[in-house]
């Protein structure tokens, strides 16, 4: 059977882009028990409450929820359990370094399929206050109407 091509999305973490200001994104590879996969590939996951941490020299996914396998058996896998990300060293070391700085945490942003793989797109953040949220939500307002009155101009 052929692999699988291109990129498969699973699941996001929208309220991430909401609630941080997104600095550096990376994609990461993520160490998963043959249930997760099969709960994975049938597109059931949740990032919502996901952060990451790195302890010891190595980066781990926290509190990600990924459902235990339907049709599991007594080997399926605890969902919230805490799961190892691969990255190569300098990239661990230079994100560690960056997550020490106050005010920043590295947060989840999607799960998905690249070329049958699964992979997990982290950011490195920073936590917007109520204005920021605020001021966003004005900036994509006001491009939603320049948007509108670009394409009221081309009909008439």
């Amino acid at each position: 059977m052929p692999r699988e091509q291109g990129r498969k999305l699973v699941a996001q973490n929208r309220k991430a882009r909401h609630d941080y200001h997104l600095h550096d994104r990376l994609e990461a590879g993520l160490v998963l028990t043959g249930t997760e996969v099969k709960s994975l590939r049938a597109g059931r996951a949740s990032l919502s409450d996901a952060y990451v941490t790195i302890d010891g020299g190595e980066a781990w996914l926290r509190e990600a929820h990924i459902p235990e396998y339907a049709f599991g058996t007594w080997t399926n896998h605890a969902p919230r359990r805490t799961r190892k990300l691969l990255l190569n060293r300098r990239e661990l070391d230079k994100w560690a370094r960056e997550a020490q700085v106050a005010g920043r945490t590295i947060v989840p942003l999607a799960i998905y399929f690249s070329d049958g793989y699964a992979k997990v797109e982290i950011a490195l953040a920073t936590g917007k206050r109520e204005w920021d949220k605020r001021q966003t939500i004005a900036a994509r307002d006001a491009q939603r109407e320049v948007e509108r009155a670009v394409a009221g101009r081309r009909r008439a």
